[in-house]
């Protein structure tokens, strides 16, 4: 069934809003490797990925850290963030150490990697100024407050049986 909009001007309905087309997993990643690759060319030069810059933002910002607490600040499940933290741990910008017991662990930022965190976050601001310039800040605005919708709506829904 489409959903008419109404119109600001009049109490009658505008056209209906067409029916979504084509598998919105496949568009939403779609679009996600394009905005990556443009933010990924800019951020190289600070020699990172984005989704490291935004692993060593998250660790910088909220460490030191249970890794159980980082993967859920960000959305990851513990064997992605475990893999995505490697390099990071190797190029010595994050470390992994003993947390409150013997069975837990913190990550933290060290010195050199709040460094390259700010050296990082200078490419990271010019890859979204160049970004809004190409997409439009109207667009840009309306892009993020989609995806806060939609993560809105779809918070907990793995928990759901599909309707």
């Amino acid at each position: 069934m489409a959903v008419h909009a109404r119109s600001a001007k009049s109490s009658r309905p505008a056209e209906p809003l067409p029916l979504p087309h084509g598998c919105s997993s496949q568009k939403v990643r779609r679009l996600s490797r394009r905005i990556s690759q443009h933010f990924d060319h800019i951020v190289a030069g600070a020699g990172l990925k984005t989704t490291q810059y935004s692993l060593l933002t998250n660790v910088v910002q909220l460490g030191p850290i249970r890794p159980g607490e980082l993967a859920r600040a960000m959305d990851l499940d513990a064997s992605t963030l475990t893999r995505n933290l490697q390099p990071l741990v190797a190029a010595g910008w994050v470390v992994v150490g003993p947390g409150e017991d013997e069975r837990s662990r913190t990550v933290g930022a060290t010195a050199s990697g709040r460094r390259k965190h700010a050296q990082a976050q200078r490419t990271w601001k010019q890859a979204q100024l160049a970004f809004n310039d190409r997409l439009g800040p109207d667009v840009v605005a309306r892009l993020h407050a989609v995806v806060e919708e939609c993560m809105a709506l779809l918070d907990g829904s793995s928990d759901r049986a599909p309707r």
